[in-house]
């Protein structure tokens, strides 16, 4: 990241750059800056904006090898082409040849590095990744809008409020945002106004189901399972994201038995650490034989759905009955 903020700093540019990585947020955010940077003022003529999978890479050469309109740089972005994890030859052999004038952006959520269009990149341009941030990194980010709005918020509500936006940017900038304008007229973020504005992400919505199974409250469990049908989230969904939770705890149980600390498992599981922690917590409620079991009931409840033997709302409110029985 720190190269790209001196590209733009010093106005120094490459000609090719990727913004990559899991972090939605921050590539929207340094796709703009740079954007701008390269086009300092507003020029339809010679910026040209592409996005998804059916990008034609024929028409953005042609682009490309367009000399600008009264303009120093033609700059083209090309978000969610799938190239950089297939089809991108085309592009890569054309990059050794693309013009002085041309700068191109590509912006991808997920690549493939062993692709030959990713070595070109490396090899001719800038790549960017923009990792998910760390819990530190994302207080910090906090507790800055909240200076800016001169509000005040204690260090255990800070933890309440980023345990229910979860750790995404985009989703924590739209809670700040409903938060700000729901205490315009007060100092202090609460966690009474925590509750009262922010919306619970699905993912916590999980964890608390497999914690009601956990606890063995079946009442609950299905409670949490019909309030997400409400919401319009499919069964198929519901049970992946369950099947993906009994997968962590199964991990961070067998890491933890390891002998491995916290930041060790966050590190091979790929979670943040405060949300290691809460899964540790909840592995605790399960033995390992169980948790393998639960998985592959998860896949046995799938494959059922898949042959037509079960319908996908009943399939999974059996699993629910049974694990948590």
């Amino acid at each position: 990241m720190q190269g790209l903020l001196q590209d733009i700093k010093n106005q120094d540019f490459r000609q090719i750059y990727l913004l990559c990585g899991e972090e939605a947020y921050l590539r929207k955010q340094y796709k703009e800056r740079l954007r701008q940077a390269l086009q300092q003022q507003e020029d339809t003529m010679n910026t040209h904006c592409f996005e998804g999978k059916d990008t034609p890479v024929g028409e953005v050469i042609d682009l490309a090898d367009t000399l600008p309109f009264f303009a120093p740089r033609r700059v083209i972005v090309v978000e969610n082409s799938g190239w950089l994890q297939k089809g991108g030859e085309t592009l890569a052999d054309y990059l050794p040849r693309i013009p002085e004038t041309t700068f191109l952006i590509l912006v991808e959520s997920q690549v493939d590095k062993r692709t030959r269009l990713f070595k070109e990149i490396k090899k001719l341009g800038r790549i960017t990744e923009f990792a998910p941030q760390s819990e530190d990194t994302l207080k910090r980010w906090i507790l800055g809008m909240l200076k800016k709005e001169d509000k005040q918020i204690t260090a255990a509500n800070l933890q309440y409020l980023l345990n229910k936006t979860g750790t995404q940017m985009d989703m924590i900038k739209n809670e700040m945002e409903k938060l700000l304008s729901y205490t315009m007229n007060t100092g202090e973020i609460t966690r009474e106004t925590i509750d009262a504005v922010c919306t619970k992400q699905i993912q916590n919505q999980i964890f608390d189901l497999v914690e009601a199974i956990g606890k063995k409250e079946q009442k609950k469990a299905l409670e949490l399972y019909y309030d997400l049908l409400t919401l319009k989230e499919p069964p198929m969904r519901i049970l992946a994201l369950v099947g993906r939770q009994f997968n962590y705890l199964l991990q961070i149980k067998e890491l933890k038995a390891k002998g491995y600390s916290q930041a060790a498992m966050a590190d091979k599981t790929g979670l943040h650490g405060f949300v290691v922690g809460k899964y540790e917590r909840q592995a605790g409620r399960f033995k390992a034989g169980e948790l393998l079991k639960a998985l592959e009931a998860c896949v046995e409840a799938d494959e059922l759905v898949k042959q037509g033997l079960m319908t996908d709302r009943m399939s999974v409110e059996l699993l629910l009955v049974e694990y948590s029985h």
